[in-house]
């Protein structure tokens, strides 16, 4: 008896078969936001029922797009920027598209332009630019209208997509955190001043010194290094009126805690110290470091599915998404002596 050929299920089948639109299946599959969560379920039951799989080599025929994500990123070792890039393409690869990274050894206009044009080439569905400072954000600027486009970190000023940590945030929780402890102000090492990640640490420092009222010190300007941090220091150690440190980042503190200790002040007893970023050897530091835990895997999320809506809708959009940070407590401040 001849057996009839079954053709795969398609997109349309799961639509009827849960009793919507295909434009309503494919926005489930890709993860948009404004789909009602009875809806979603509804979609995934249909899916499974059917065993369907979506045609990702169709789907580029007929959007002239590839299942391939350009990510325009920094050549930089940098915690922060490294790990956002490491979370963005594990969160790609798990909604089944591609990333191919454009690293420039400059986040300057011409470098970001140069590194747009070779992921056009690539036909790729959409772009994330991981711009911290204010030369990336302004390269920006030449971006072809029309194309999906998503900033990590990048000029929350500017009218394009945006993706952040929520900085401003963090900086305020753990410098009222050494408040709490006692502390009658804090003293802040920033990052580069051209970053808006240190912008958004100086700006909740500062908001939660006025916030009770307390003196606000000078900032102390550096880079985003150990060394920095170290000669921020020892400045720093020789000042008996500090009692209290927040770092712009980990390997900040990090030198801060050298510093301290060379000078004989010790960390907590005598100077209590916060960084940001909660590196892996944070809690191997001495003492244990209390930080700020930005959750990258949700920016990357995030990121993702801002991506994935201008994709889907075709349309363009100025969206804004916060993600909050956290703030983990160890061993490095104390009550002053």
């Amino acid at each position: 008896m001849d057996q009839k050929t079954q053709r795969d299920p398609a997109m349309t089948d799961v639509a009827r078969l849960a009793g919507v639109s295909h434009q309503t299946v494919s926005r489930v599959l890709n993860d948009h936001p404004n789909v009602r969560e009875q809806t979603r379920l509804r979609v995934r039951a249909a899916i499974k029922e059917l065993g369907y799989r979506p045609n990702r080599a169709a789907r580029a025929l007929v959007t002239g797009k590839t299942q391939l994500i350009g990510v325009v990123a920094q050549n930089s070792t940098l915690y922060g920027p490294a790990s956002l890039l490491s979370a963005f393409e594990e969160a790609a690869g798990e909604a089944g598209f591609a990333v191919s990274v454009g690293r420039v050894k400059v986040l300057d206009r011409e470098s970001i332009a140069a590194a747009v044009e070779r992921h056009r080439d690539q036909r790729v569905a959409g772009i994330v630019v991981i711009a911290p400072n204010a030369s990336a954000a302004d390269a920006l600027a030449d971006v072809p209208a029309g194309l999906p486009l998503v900033t990590v970190d990048g000029d929350p000023d500017r009218r394009t997509p945006l993706v952040t940590v929520d900085q401003a945030a963090g900086a305020y929780e753990a410098t009222t955190h050494l408040l709490e402890a006692g502390h009658q102000t804090v003293w802040h090492v920033s990052g580069p001043q051209d970053w808006f990640d240190a912008a958004g640490r100086v700006e909740g420092w500062r908001r939660a010194l006025e916030a009770v009222s307390a003196e606000v010190p000078p900032v102390v300007a550096a880079d985003w290094s150990a060394a920095a941090g170290y000669k921020a220091g020892q400045m720093l150690a020789r000042m008996p009126e500090v009692t209290a440190v927040f770092a712009s980042n980990d390997h900040l503190a990090l030198g801060v805690l050298r510093a301290m200790h060379e000078r004989g002040r010790r960390v907590p007893h005598d100077v209590s110290v916060v960084g940001f970023d909660d590196v892996p050897e944070a809690a191997y530091f001495i003492p244990p470091l209390t930080t700020v835990r930005p959750d990258f895997a949700a920016v990357a999320r995030e990121t993702l599915g801002l991506l994935l809506e201008q994709v889907v809708e075709g349309e363009s959009t100025t969206s804004r998404r916060t993600v909050a940070p956290v703030l983990v407590r160890r061993e490095s401040v104390a009550f002053p002596a």
